[in-house]
């Protein structure tokens, strides 16, 4: 019941101005939606033609009652659906989405759940549910690939998945000012010690250095990037790009927002800024947030570029978990208080700051899909 988007659009009561009764618009469907797997097998029902949005493939998931949390509300309808039980499995917040079909308005509280091994060898030849529909394990790649079909509002939860759930940061060019050659020791440095088929945010921090970012990726092909926003590719005299350039572009994962950018694209009021249409429109973004005001940003950002069918926001670093050698000024939030944050921001939540790799089971008992760092993580 994917996405509610079999269930009936509710509608508000009727009410009446001088003996007239005005128009009832559908409401708000409220939806939990479980992204459920095990390793990288994913399970999906598939919707009759019948149904709202039929013929599709579908996330398990259903409509969140009026007396129930949507973490409730998943644990119910999965089991209803599925009869797999989740009361003991860490439920994680992926994100949330309203989508309009026109016909019907849902929003939608995304979660991804992991299933134990037993789980998984107790449910992984049920070929259907407890009402009926189809059930499916489908492979992450093929899943992220667009081979099964899905509703429209689950293009953005594809996008979330792609996440990594671990992110190296590159140290700034600065941190090599001792070496004769900086940019080379840089590159070097770099080339050598990150992690085979990472995710990695090019940091230099230096805006005569762009080039050394090119040099990296096309010495790590295997690497993915997320770069500044600012970081624009080149073009060449004729105004296209090289063919080593579109590798490089496609090797591009995600433009970052800073703080300090993410809060200038919203003037005092909350209203959109000339800056919002200068972000990248080519690729997603993830931004940084410190506080509640940097999360109620980003969030409006996001839902902006969802509305303009732009690439989405794929996630938030939410910094400084605990204390950093970088900014050893700043006061850091601690789990708890990072776990409150995270569980405000309609994306995927990055931890960062002070944190180590072996730190990404902690993380996701806080309410984060992934962790990032630079000095554990290189």
């Amino acid at each position: 019941m994917l996405n509610g988007s079999n269930q009936q659009s509710e509608t508000k009561p009727e009410s009446k101005t001088d003996g007239k009764a005005k128009t009832n618009k559908p409401s708000i469907v409220n939806v939990a939606v479980a992204v459920i797997h095990y390793k990288d097998q994913y399970l999906l029902g598939f919707r009759d033609a019948t149904q709202h949005q039929g013929n599709r493939y579908e996330f398990v998931g259903g409509k969140i009652e009026a007396d129930e949390s949507a973490a409730q509300a998943l644990i119910r309808e999965v089991a209803e659906e599925t009869g797999i039980l989740l009361d003991d499995n860490t439920i994680v917040k992926l994100g949330r989405l309203h989508h309009d079909y026109g016909d019907k308005q849902v929003s939608l509280q995304v979660y991804k759940i992991e299933l134990t091994a037993e789980q998984y060898e107790q449910h992984k030849h049920r070929k259907q549910g407890l009402e009926g529909q189809a059930l499916t394990w489908v492979s992450k790649s093929q899943l992220l690939a667009g081979a099964y079909h899905l509703p429209a509002a689950n293009k953005t939860i594809l996008e979330w998945l792609k996440l990594s759930s671990k992110i190296a940061i590159t140290y700034p060019l600065a941190h090599f000012g001792t070496h004769t050659d900086a940019a080379a020791a840089w590159l070097q440095y770099h080339q050598e010690n990150l992690a085979l088929e990472s995710w990695v945010y090019i940091r230099l921090k230096d805006v005569n250095s762009k080039h050394l970012t090119e040099q990296l990726i096309t010495a790590r092909p295997d690497i993915l990037a997320i770069l500044p926003n600012d970081n624009e590719q080149p073009l060449n005299e004729q105004g296209s790009l090289t063919a080593n350039e579109t590798e490089i572009s496609q090797r591009i994962v995600a433009k970052h927002l800073t703080h300090s950018t993410l809060m200038q694209c919203f003037n005092d009021v909350g209203s959109s800024t000339a800056l919002t249409q200068s972000l990248s429109k080519d690729h997603p973004l993830i931004v940084s947030c410190h506080d509640i005001a940097s999360i109620t940003a980003a969030n409006q950002l996001a839902s902006m570029r969802i509305e303009n069918a732009l690439p989405p926001v794929i996630g938030a670093f939410v910094s400084p978990v605990l204390a950093t050698q970088t900014h050893p000024d700043d006061t850091p939030l601690g789990w708890e208080a990072w776990s409150e944050l995270a569980e405000l921001a309609d994306m995927p939540v990055i931890g960062l700051g002070g944190l180590k790799p072996a730190m990404f089971n902690q993380a996701l008992q806080y309410g984060g899909i992934s962790v990032a760092g630079i000095r554990q993580f290189i």
